[in-house]
């Protein structure tokens, strides 16, 4: 048996409350920006998980001073880095095992004036070019240059730095229009940014930066004004909770039939995660900042007006974001109903429907963006089966659904869940489930 696997025992109701990890998109990127000065960062709320925690390290071998005061609280100073050990071994190594070290580039030419990062890895849910991030700086006026025969690839500052200038996104990209943000503080004149990702996440960089003296106009908007100043300061900085794993435990709650309240969700940053459960006929009471989700022994997948399918699709923010709907689909499979789930942006993220279809959810896969679920109103439960997690985001519908079929499952590859999700099987233990590390 492989040691990287939960077994699962699945069919125990849960019962109890749950807090939300810091959002580990968010902390991906505010990690990153500490890069920008010389003065102490300190960061609240930052998840405990093995992708934050690998870029921490990151961080630490370019020289970056890391206390950690406290179990979510680091204190960051750069005010000391070694540029030369973008061109380590070790680096390379530990740089390629990350996607979100991608996101170390536009700080680094920024302040430091060149970057070097090898061609990083992630999930396998499609294609995820990174050339909107090159494309920016090279707006900016970088120079950018990629080895194919060593995947690595190369940005530096013109002789006269980098100079800002208008520039319209060929995609809304979150990390993109983030990293180009964090390029475009340091850069001369100004910056004006078209088709930005808005993002809670992209807005909280940008408020950070503001404290740290960048002069950002536009927030919450597709179109930024930047105007580059020659310094940032120091500041402190609190996470968003995780929208992601909020909308993980309301899809829990609902397959599992259990009552689950989910503590300070920071409810007004969620956009239309909660209305989209609700289009799947789940009940969510909002108390305050807190959403509870009652025991419901049924729900009913809404119908359009003129009683056509229900289609829920991801889109750019305020649309439904991509990272929930392997959750909605695995949500989907014991409602009351059918639903086509559309995933418009990896031709590679609805594959693990197969271990679905093996545990007994009728799905019927289109083709690689498009599922139709057949609910099957817990008439036939899931029944445990042992499968491989593929990516963070199906590997948590993978364990959803082992927690509600009915006998034991076996799930490898956990270290992905873990890339996502912090001490998932403990805190879930702590509300009644059965999971166990082997």
């Amino acid at each position: 048996m492989q040691p990287d696997s939960f077994e699962v025992i699945g069919g125990q109701p849960l019962k109890g409350e749950l807090h939300p990890q810091g959002a580990k998109n968010e902390a991906l990127q505010i990690v990153s920006a500490v890069l920008l000065t010389d003065d102490p960062v300190t960061i609240t709320n930052v998840p405990d998980i093995l992708d934050v925690n690998k870029l921490i390290e990151l961080l630490r071998g370019l020289g970056v001073t890391v206390e950690k005061l406290a179990p979510d609280t680091y204190r960051f100073c750069a005010g000391t880095v070694d540029i030369n050990y973008l061109r380590s071994d070790e680096f390379m190594r530990d740089a390629q095992r990350l996607r979100g070290s991608v996101m170390l580039i536009g700080p680094l030419l920024a302040r430091f004036g060149r970057a070097t990062l090898p061609k990083p890895g992630g999930d396998k849910i499609g294609r995820r070019r990174l050339d909107t991030h090159f494309l920016g700086f090279q707006k900016l006026g970088a120079e950018f240059k990629y080895d194919e025969e060593k995947d690595i690839y190369f940005v530096d500052q013109p002789a006269g730095g980098l100079q800002g200038t208008y520039i319209h996104m060929d995609e809304i990209s979150v990390t993109g229009t983030a990293n180009v943000i964090m390029a475009a503080v340091l850069s001369k004149g100004k910056t004006t940014i078209y088709n930005a990702a808005c993002e809670p996440y992209v807005q909280q960089l940008c408020r950070m930066l503001q404290r740290m003296g960048a002069n950002i106009q536009g927030i919450g908007s597709n179109l930024l004004h930047i105007e580059g100043v020659q310094h940032l300061g120091g500041t402190e900085h609190r996470c968003l909770p995780d929208m992601i794993e909020i909308g993980s435990f309301i899809g829990l709650a609902a397959m599992t039939q259990s009552e689950i309240t989910i503590k300070n969700a920071g409810v007004d940053h969620l956009g239309i995660i909660p209305y989209t459960f609700e289009r799947l006929g789940i009940q969510i009471d909002r108390r305050g900042d807190d959403l509870h989700i009652p025991a419901q022994e049924h729900y009913e997948i809404q119908t359009f007006i003129d009683g056509s399918i229900m289609t829920i699709y991801d889109a750019p923010w305020p649309g439904f974001t991509p990272d929930l709907m392997s959750i909605i689909l695995v949500t989907a499979t014991q409602a009351r109903g059918s639903v086509l789930v559309h995933q418009k942006m990896f031709e590679s993220r609805l594959f693990f429907t197969d271990k679905l279809i093996d545990m007994g959810a009728q799905i019927i896969l289109c083709d690689p963006h498009r599922a139709t679920v057949i609910g099957l109103d817990r008439k036939y439960p899931l029944r445990g089966i042992e499968m491989t997690s593929p990516d963070i985001r199906a590997g948590q519908a993978l364990l959803i659904a082992a927690l509600s079929a009915k006998g034991k499952s076996i799930i490898h590859n956990v270290h992905q869940i873990d890339r996502g999700y912090q001490h998932i099987d403990t805190r879930l233990n702590a509300i009644g489930a059965k999971i166990t590390r082997l």
